[in-house]
């Protein structure tokens, strides 16, 4: 084995900038990065009439296919869904389609007055169990990515990490149609420091403590990200590249209160079983000023302050002498 340094064009709001990566070649092949397998998963449903899922869910998978047309040969990407089997005339020609799922929030908590969300360790495990590839990637469906958006995950894989969360920019909400996405590519937005990309070895994925949190309501995004500080080896946020977009600036969007109340108790219960393994100073911004830091935390949405105050006092009671 030896180490190749690859210089590669990454776009962020800024304007374009080259990032030199190392790469681990395999001995025989110089300048040749080994093959890579990715395997990226949304779930598709069939819009109601008049919901901004009309046009969104075309955007989000036409940007992908786009994106795996756009990537390079030693990169190997598949693009799978997960879907109610209503839903399955939604399903793209060139996307494939995992196992059906069986249950939806209605089901686990036992109230068919709720709108039928997938619950989202169903979702994951289709994921894992219908591909062979070597890094996993789950993106909500109303996140469309770049052209270059699997070589840029290629590239910080190669770079060692094992797993990582990409921010999305948020774009305005006048966009509808494919035929505009050249324009979304071009279109700066703003920033967004919620978590709905994630990148993930699929030797992780056994690992989560998911519990049965809906998507489509808060708290996946942080369990998710809670469990891959706990569990990655070289975890890394990306909040600041120009690789995925949302249609739409607003941060927060009304949520059904009783969804939202269940979520935030299976985030609870997860937080338990993983306790022992959390540790704030894995945790993004971890590394800057005491008072940065704390700042950070506690203005960001998909970090608890009360996590990290307590995750604190944690380490306060690990480092005390014992009587």
């Amino acid at each position: 084995m030896w180490l190749n340094l690859r210089i590669f064009p990454i776009q962020t709001p800024q304007g374009v900038r080259l990032m030199q990566v190392p790469t681990t070649q395999p001995t025989g092949r110089p300048g040749q990065p080994s093959p890579l397998r990715l395997a990226h998963l949304v779930n598709v449903f069939v819009p109601t009439p008049g919901s901004e899922f009309e046009w969104v869910q075309p955007i989000t998978l036409e940007s992908m296919r786009r994106a795996r047309t756009a990537t390079l040969g030693n990169i190997s990407v598949e693009l799978l869904t997960a879907q109610f089997p209503q839903d399955r005339p939604a399903i793209p020609t060139d996307f494939r389609a995992t196992p059906d799922l069986d249950r939806s929030v209605r089901e686990v908590w036992n109230n068919p007055s709720l709108p039928p969300f997938p619950i989202f360790v169903d979702l994951l495990q289709r994921l894992y169990e219908n591909s062979e590839a070597d890094y996993l990637i789950y993106t909500n469906l109303d996140i469309a990515v770049q052209p270059h958006f699997y070589e840029s995950v290629a590239q910080f894989i190669r770079a060692g990490h094992d797993a990582f969360i990409i921010n999305r920019r948020r774009l305005p909400g006048h966009y509808r149609s494919i035929s505009e996405l050249p324009a979304m590519y071009a279109d700066k937005g703003k920033s967004h420091p919620g978590f709905d990309c994630f990148v993930f070895k699929r030797e992780l994925f056994p690992k989560f403590v998911l519990g049965n949190v809906c998507i489509g309501i808060p708290f996946i995004e942080i369990l998710m990200g809670q469990n891959l500080f706990c569990h990655a080896l070289n975890f890394k946020l990306f909040d600041n590249e120009f690789l995925t977009f949302h249609i739409g600036e607003d941060i927060f969007k009304p949520r059904n209160p009783i969804l939202l109340q269940n979520n935030r108790a299976e985030f609870r219960k997860a937080v338990e079983e993983l306790w022992p393994l959390l540790d704030n100073r894995k945790f993004p911004y971890a590394d800057k000023w005491i008072l940065a830091r704390w700042l950070k935390w506690g203005l960001h949405p998909c970090i608890p302050i009360r996590l990290c105050l307590n995750l604190e006092l944690k380490k306060i009671i690990k480092k005390s002498p014992r009587r």
